[in-house]
């Protein structure tokens, strides 16, 4: 063996060495400067909150800021799309929330992969869309309520702040499963479609817990049933669909946070590990739930499949209900 051979040998050894050497040695030093985490939505949407209540925790155990950088528009594609074109270095994250797996379903050109480009890091909370009804509708839960759309199909309106969002095919999924049929009349905004069925110009509302649970508390509308597959810790009078008499059926907005996809796994378990660390405590807990959210937690290959599951479902829901994107 010459002496060259020999050489070259040596050296991609100590390449080898080193690079094993470097490998934990990123993820003992990083983070080392504060990590930005975009949010597709304005300040004080379900994405905004759970970016806020987990980011404050990370924060103090990373040693670095986390700094919330809302980017709202297009359904949060704005964000997702910074977030996948970003350096994958962990320092630029994203905290996505159902409609992810909502415009994966509905747009076919969209400028980045909903699933491959992205490492999951965790579930941070599910939230249930509620059905709620004026006071004035004769049904005081699912089965009176579906009872009553069948014998008038198409004639109850149900109000939606705006279409193709989780509330809307929350209930075109319902429709579907539960074999009946009401006519959407979709607002510009729950500070629209709220007051609309508190004056009885919609019969119903499939909108979001935190964002109408203090006029169910208030008796101004009547809450049907949670969408969620479990009840919420945040309204747990409230039964799920269900348990009312719809088996099977599940449609819950949710939260999580993904890094572009080459970001290092050694970085991504750390930011998973700050981040369960941070939802196993009471604090943390209680002010999610205060914010009418179910904390969660999970692996990033459990977070990951769970968003895989939710685009696939929405896919399916869009497809056989005809839906297009507006």
């Amino acid at each position: 063996m010459g002496k060259r051979h020999l050489l070259s040998v040596y050296v991609a050894s100590v390449v080898v060495v080193f690079a094993a050497i470097a490998a934990p040695a990123n993820a003992q030093t990083y983070p080392t400067k504060p990590i930005r985490l975009l949010v597709g939505f304005p300040v004080g949407g379900g994405a905004d909150v759970a970016a806020r209540v987990l980011g404050a925790p990370m924060s103090d155990a990373l040693g670095q800021q986390i700094i919330v950088d809302n980017r709202p528009g297009a359904g949060s594609a704005i964000a997702s799309e910074i977030a996948a074109r970003a350096t994958p270095d962990g320092y630029t994250l994203v905290s996505i929330g159902s409609s992810h797996a909502v415009n994966a379903a509905l747009y076919t050109k969209l400028p980045y992969q909903p699933a491959a480009d992205f490492s999951a890091i965790v579930l941070v909370s599910t939230a249930p869309v509620v059905i709620t009804a004026n006071p004035a509708v004769p049904a005081t839960n699912l089965k009176e309520l579906i009872a009553l759309a069948k014998t008038r199909p198409g004639q109850l309106n149900y109000g939606s702040a705006g279409v193709n969002g989780i509330n809307h095919l929350a209930a075109e999924l319902l429709k579907r499963t539960g074999n009946f049929d009401i006519t959407l009349v979709p607002y510009k905004g729950v500070a629209q479609a709220l007051p609309a069925l508190i004056a009885g110009e919609v019969q119903l509302m499939f909108a979001s817990l935190p964002g109408s649970i203090v006029q169910i508390k208030a008796g101004r509308i009547r809450a049907i049933a949670v969408t969620s597959a479990k009840r919420s810790r945040a309204a747990p009078d409230i039964p799920t669909v269900a348990e009312s008499g719809v088996p099977g059926y599940e449609a819950s907005s949710w939260f999580a946070f993904l890094a572009p996809v080459a970001t290092p796994k050694s970085i991504v378990t750390k930011l998973n590990t700050e981040a369960m660390k941070a939802l196993a405590t009471r604090e943390i807990q209680e002010s999610l739930t205060r914010n009418g959210m179910d904390p969660s937690g999970s692996t990033p290959g459990e977070a990951d499949a769970f968003l895989r599951a939710e685009i696939a479902k929405w896919t399916r829901v869009v497809k056989e209900a005809g839906i297009r994107a507006e």
